[in-house]
C-alpha cells in the first residue's frame, strides 16, 4: 500500500473531480442499444428488409472533447456507430443517442470496397442446421458409417483468394462449413473431425453453394479426449492442490466509480466493444514528486487476432482466421468463472452488444479486476560492506490487473492488462482450449513418410501446425499528445585509445554505446525485433524534460513471443495481414485507423488495414501517435498439448523511462510484517 499521504492525496484528488457514471468514452448501454436499434430501423435511409446489424458500438468522440471532459468540460453529443446488411450491402450509420428517448441517424453511407462485417451469431446458428436437408451430406456421413443426428458443422471464414476466386462466387458473402462428429461420448467435438468435407454457404441467400467430399479418412475415437472433469476423474493423481484465498483486511484497495477504476497511483477508464472486447482509456498516473496526474495512455485495445495454419490442402488452406474481425471478440467473451479465471478478490464487469436483430445482449462478468499479490519483489537492496552493518530493504510487488477470457471456437484467450505501481503496464496474452486437429490414418509415428503439416498427438490425429498474431492499437500520449518514437540501438564500439572519439587510453579494446535516432516518418516508425539490432524503443515528450535535462518517456519492452509471419509477401493471407511482418508500427493519431486489418475483414483485401495507411509515410516526430505492437507465437503442436493445451503466455511492457525524477517506488511503505503460512483467514475474506 502506498503512505497514508499519498493516498489522502490521491482521495482528495478523486474527490475535487465531479464523481460521476457518465464518461464520454463508456460503452452503449442497453438502453443506448434499443435507442440505436429504433433509430436505424425508422430510418427512411434503408427502406430494403430484411435488415441485420453487424456492429454496433461507440462512436468514439473526437480526443479535444474527451480531454475537456476530463477537465470538467462536459461534451455535448452522444453517437453510435453501426453496420448493417440489407438489400446486398453494408450500410454504415452515425446514429445520434444523446436523449435515448428521442434517437436519430446523422449520417448514412454504402460501403464499396472490398470486405463484408464480422459473422453474427444468429446466421452462424442458421447456416450450421444446412448440411442435414442437403443430400450429398447425408451421403457423405452414410459412407463414412455415421449417424447424421450425430454430426455438426460449424462456419469458417473463407478468407481472399484474389480476384477471381471472389468473382466464382458473384462477389457474394460467403463462408465454408466443416464437419465434426457431436456424440455424446465427449465434449472435444473439435478432436473428432468428419475430415474431407467442405461446404459453401451464402449467407445472404442461406443456401448451400459449394460442395467437396475429397477424401475419406477414419474419425478419430473418442475414448482420451474428453477434458471434463467428471470424464479424466476422479481419482485425480498427484499432489493435490491446497485451496488458497485472498485475504485483505483492509478491504479493497481499488475503487469504482462507474466505468473508472482507482487504484495505488492509477486511473483509467474500463469499456466493452463488441469487436475488440477489453478497452482501456485515459490511463494516468498520479506523480507524487509533482504532486500532479500525468497522462500515459489514451486508448488501447486488441486490434485484431489473425490465426494462419500451414497445411495448404484443400481442406485447410482457407483456415486462416481474423478473429476479432470475422467473429468479434466482445462477442464470443463468456462469463468469467469466479476463483478459476478470476481470484476470489475480484470485482466484475458486465457488457453489452447488439444481436442480429440490434436488440441488446447482456454479458454478465465480461470482465475483471483484481489484484494481483504473487510473491514477487518491487524492488530490493542488502548492503553488507557498509562499516559491518547489514541493511535489507525490500518492497513487495502488488499489481492490478483487467481480464477478459475470449473463447474463439476451440481456443481460449486470457487477456490481461496489469498496472504496476512502478508505472508500468504490462500486456499479456495467454493461449489455451483446443487444438484444431485433422483427421489421419496415422496410428504412430513411424508410418509418416511426408510432411503432414502438423504432429500426430493421437491414434489418427494430427495438430496442424499455426501461428497466432494478438495485435494491440495503444494511442500513447505520453505527457501529452505530441510524442515522437525513439530507437536508442545498442552500438558496438572499438576503443581506438582516442579521446577525441570517446577512447580511453586503457587495455579495453571494445565497449558499447547508444544511437540515438528520432522517427521522423512512419516508414521510420516500423521495426522487426528479430532482425534489427538491440534497441531501446521509447515513446518520448520532446516538450517535457526532468529536472536534469531528460526527455520523459516510457520504453516497449518486449518479453517473449515476438514471431513474425513466415509466410511469402504474395500469398493471400499475408496480403490481408501484412502488419504481421513486424511486430512494431507507428502511425499518426486518426480516429477511424483501428482495425490493423481493415473495417471490413471478411473477404477482405487488406487494401484499407495498417500496412495501407503506412504507405502515406507520414510525418511522426513530435506529433500525436499510436503504437501498433503484435505478440507472435510460432505453435507446433505436442502430445502434451491434447486433448486441452496448457496455457501458454506471451507479454510486452510499458515502462517509465526518465517519466519520473526517480523511482517511483522509494516512498512507497515497507511491508506491515511477517504474515503466517498458517493464517486462519479470520479477517475479511474479498
Amino acid at each position: 500500500m502506498l503512505p497514508p499521504l499519498i493516498l489522502a492525496v490521491l482521495l482528495v484528488s478523486a474527490a475535487a473531480r465531479a464523481s460521476s457514471k457518465s464518461h464520454p468514452l463508456d460503452p452503449l448501454t442497453a438502453g443506448e442499444h434499443s435507442a440505436v436499434r429504433t433509430a436505424v430501423l425508422a430510418s427512411p435511409l434503408i427502406s430494403d428488409r430484411p435488415l441485420t446489424f453487424h456492429y454496433v458500438g461507440l462512436d468514439e468522440p473526437d480526443k479535444a472533447d474527451v480531454i475537456s471532459h476530463e477537465h470538467g468540460i462536459s461534451s455535448t453529443q452522444r453517437r453510435a456507430f453501426v453496420i448493417a446488411r440489407a438489400g446486398g450491402q453494408s450500410h454504415e450509420l452515425q446514429v445520434d443517442i444523446t436523449n435515448i428517448s428521442a434517437p436519430s441517424v446523422l449520417s448514412h453511407a454504402i460501403h464499396h470496397g472490398s470486405g463484408f462485417p464480422r459473422f453474427t451469431t444468429e446466421e452462424e446458428v442458421a447456416a450450421a442446421a444446412l448440411p442435414d436437408k442437403y443430400p450429398p451430406f447425408a451421403e457423405s456421413v452414410q459412407r463414412r458409417g455415421l449417424d447424421i443426428e450425430d454430426v455438426g458443422c460449424g462456419v469458417i471464414a473463407m478468407g481472399w483468394w484474389g480476384s477471381d476466386e471472389q468473382a466464382k462466387w458473384g462477389n457474394r458473402r460467403v463462408a465454408k462449413m466443416q464437419c465434426f462428429v457431436i456424440a455424446d461420448e465427449t465434449a472435444n467435438f473439435y478432436a473428432r473431425p468428419m475430415e474431407g468435407v467442405t461446404l459453401v454457404v451464402d449467407l445472404e441467400r442461406m443456401a448451400i453453394v459449394g460442395y467437396k467430399d475429397r477424401v475419406r479418412y477414419p474419425v478419430p475415437k473418442a475414448e482420451g479426449t474428453d477434458y471434463r472433469a467428471e470424464k479424466v476423474g476422479p481419482p485425480f493423481t498427484g499432489p493435490a492442490a491446497t485451496p488458497g484465498v485472498v485475504v485483505q483486511p483492509e478491504g479493497r484497495g481499488f475503487h469504482i466509480d462507474g466505468h473508472l477504476v482507482r487504484w495505488a497511483n492509477w486511473e483509467f477508464h474500463l469499456g466493452f466493444d463488441m469487436r475488440a472486447g477489453t478497452v482501456i482509456s485515459q490511463a494516468s498516473i498520479y506523480d507524487a514528486d509533482a504532486e500532479m496526474r500525468r497522462r500515459v495512455l489514451y486508448r488501447g485495445f486488441v486490434s485484431e487476432v489473425f490465426v494462419p495454419y500451414m497445411d495448404p490442402e484443400e481442406e485447410w488452406y482457407f483456415h486462416t482466421f481474423m478473429d476479432a474481425g470475422e467473429y468479434g471478440l466482445g462477442t464470443v467473451a463468456f462469463p468469467l468463472q469466479p476463483g478459476g479465471d478470476c481470484p476470489g478478490n475480484a470485482v466484475y464487469f458486465d457488457g453489452y452488444y447488439a444481436d442480429h436483430d440490434g436488440k441488446p445482449v447482456k454479458v454478465d462478468n465480461v470482465m475483471c479486476v483484481f489484484e494481483r499479490y504473487a510473491g514477487d519483489v518491487a524492488w530490493r537492496h542488502t548492503e553488507a560492506l557498509l562499516r559491518g552493518q547489514v541493511y535489507t530493504e525490500v518492497r513487495p510487488d502488488v499489481t492490478l490487473v483487467v481480464r477478459m477470457v475470449v473463447t474463439m471456437g476451440n481456443y481460449d484467450y486470457v487477456l490481461d492488462w496489469e498496472f504496476k505501481t512502478s508505472g508500468a503496464i504490462k500486456l499479456v496474452a495467454s493461449l489455451s482450449g483446443i487444438l484444431e486437429m485433422k483427421a489421419t490414418t496415422y496410428t504412430h509415428t513411424d508410418q509418416i513418410k511426408e510432411d503432414v503439416h502438423g504432429t500426430l498427438v493421437a491414434e489418427n490425429t494430427i495438430g496442424v501446425y499455426h501461428d497466432h498474431f494478438i495485435t494491440y492499437h495503444l494511442d500513447l500520449d505520453v505527457d501529452g499528445t505530441k510524442n515522437s518514437f525513439v530507437k536508442n540501438t545498442i552500438t558496438p564500439k572499438r576503443n581506438t585509445k582516442d579521446p577525441a572519439t570517446g577512447g580511453a587510453d586503457t587495455p579495453r579494446r571494445s565497449y558499447w554505446t547508444v544511437h540515438h535516432e528520432v522517427a521522423e516518418n512512419e516508414s521510420d516508425g516500423q521495426v522487426s525485433l528479430n532482425s534489427s539490432p538491440p534497441a531501446d524503443l521509447l515513446f518520448v515528450n520532446p516538450s517535457k524534460r526532468t529536472k536534469i535535462g531528460n526527455e520523459v518517456g516510457y520504453r516497449l519492452v518486449p518479453a517473449g513471443a515476438t514471431a513474425t509471419s513466415l509466410l511469402a509477401d504474395d500469398d493471400y493471407p499475408q496480403r490481408r495481414a501484412s502488419y504481421t511482418k513486424k511486430q512494431v508500427w507507428v502511425t499518426p493519431y486518426n480516429r477511424s485507423e483501428k482495425w490493423a486489418p481493415g473495417l471490413y475483414t471478411v473477404q477482405g483485401t487488406g487494401d484499407d488495414g495498417l500496412a495501407a495507411w503506412s504507405k502515406r509515410n507520414r510525418r511522426i516526430k513530435d506529433e500525436d501517435i499510436v503504437l501498433w505492437y503484435t505478440l507472435g507465437f510460432h505453435h507446433v503442436p505436442c502430445q502434451d498439448d491434447f486433448p486441452v493445451m496448457p496455457t501458454l503466455s506471451g507479454s510486452f511492457e510499458l515502462r517509465p523511462f526518465n517519466f519520473f525524477e526517480g523511482n517511483p517506488l522509494l516512498i512507497r511503505s515497507r511491508p506491515a510484517g511477517h504474515v503466517s503460512s498458517n493464517c486462519s483467514c479470520g479477517a475479511q475474506v474479498m
